[in-house]
Formats: structure tokens, sequence, C-alpha cells
């Protein structure tokens, strides 16, 4: 055994790779990008994005809407997003690729929505018709804040872990399948060490097998 041991040049550890070291790096960047970005999409989106007057019995009444009155695309799609990055673990091969497009596709439909929104006047609009009580009434010196620009930023961070996801994902390990669906552990096959690939061989010595098999 002594013999063996010494004769057998000990590998590289695995993941010492490029592509292993850049599946870790994408994997960190995608999960931090990711859930910053919804956190940041849900918080903006409670926040008051636009402000204007309404004229009420002859003078200037100031109103206000939060993001999730003037829409409630980007708080619906960061939710989405956030299950969307979670699912990306529990799935592989195509259903990781349409998890991941899933995930992409949310962070860009935040993104245009708050755009969008940035200059939508229809919620003060309406306020201003509630508060004059005349339908035709609209809102005069419309101004927004840069918290519809925050939620674009939380739906490209969102993005941004898609694309990841999307490029990488096939590296990125997934959730265990080691039981059934009833609660049992699968049996384990036994590794089958080839003597003559040194790496087999001390994966065996690890184990505290023999590799020779005496």
């Amino acid at each position: 055994m002594e013999h063996v041991t010494a004769a057998v040049p000990h590998p590289r550890s695995e993941g010492e790779g490029p592509a292993a070291r850049a599946g870790r790096r994408s994997l960190a960047v995608a999960l931090l990008s990711g859930a910053l970005g919804a956190a940041v999409a849900l918080l903006a989106t409670r926040q008051r994005w636009s402000m204007g007057t309404a004229t009420v019995a002859g003078d200037a009444f100031p109103l206000s809407v939060k993001g999730s009155d003037v829409t409630g695309v980007p708080a619906a799609l960061a939710i989405v997003g956030l299950a969307a990055l979670v699912a990306v673990f529990a799935v592989r091969r195509a259903g990781r690729f349409a998890v991941s497009a899933l995930l992409a596709l949310s962070g860009a439909g935040i993104v245009a929505a708050a755009l969008l929104g940035a200059t939508d006047s229809s919620a003060l609009d309406d306020k201003a018709a509630q508060a004059s009580g005349d339908t035709s009434s609209v809102v005069h010196a419309f101004d927004h804040t840069a918290w519809p620009y925050v939620a674009a930023v939380g739906g490209g961070l969102i993005l941004l872990a898609g694309l990841l996801a999307l490029l990488y994902g096939r590296r990125w390990p997934a959730m265990s399948g080691r039981y059934e669906r009833n609660g049992t552990p699968r049996p384990r096959r036994a590794p089958v060490v080839d003597p003559d690939r040194p790496e087999d061989i001390w994966k065996a010595l690890d184990r505290g097998e023999d590799p020779t098999g005496a």
C-alpha cells in the first residue's frame, strides 16, 4: 500500500480550472445581483414616484403618487424574479435554461415598466379628478422623482442575474437528488476505481478504501 501511494502523484484539487472558477464567480454574482435587485425594485415601488398640482375650488392642490399607484408591474416581476432565482437550483438542463430565461425577462420587464412609469401621469390625473370632483380634471406641473430609475436599476440587476444563469448556469450546482420522494435515500453505487488513473486511486484512499482490491 505504501508503495502504491508513493508512486502516484497527487492530482490537483477539483475546481481549480478556469471554467470552475468562472462558474463559482458567476454564481456568486448572480445570487447577489438577483437578490439585491429584487429588494431594490420592491423598495422603490413603495416610494413617491411623481407629483403635481390639481385645481380644487380655484386653488392649487398638491398631489403625489407612489410607484405602486403608477404601475404594479415592477413589484410583481421582482417577486417572480426572486422565485426564479431560487428555482434555478431546483432544475437541470432545459428546465434550468427556461427558468434562467424567465429570470432575465423579469428584469427586463421591470426596467421597461419603471422607465415608462417615470413619465406616466395617469395615476395623478385620477387623483386630480377625485380631488376636484371633475372627471376631466388633470394634474398640472407634473414632475417625478429618481425612484423610477432606482427601480430600473433593480430590474437591471435581476436581468444581469438572468444573463449569468443563461451563460454559466450549466456549471452551477443543483439541489441534491439523493432522496426519493418517499423520503428514503437512493442506493449509492460504489465508485469504480481505475488503477490506471491516479485521481481514482487517490479518491479511493480518501474514502478509506483499498484501490488494489485486496
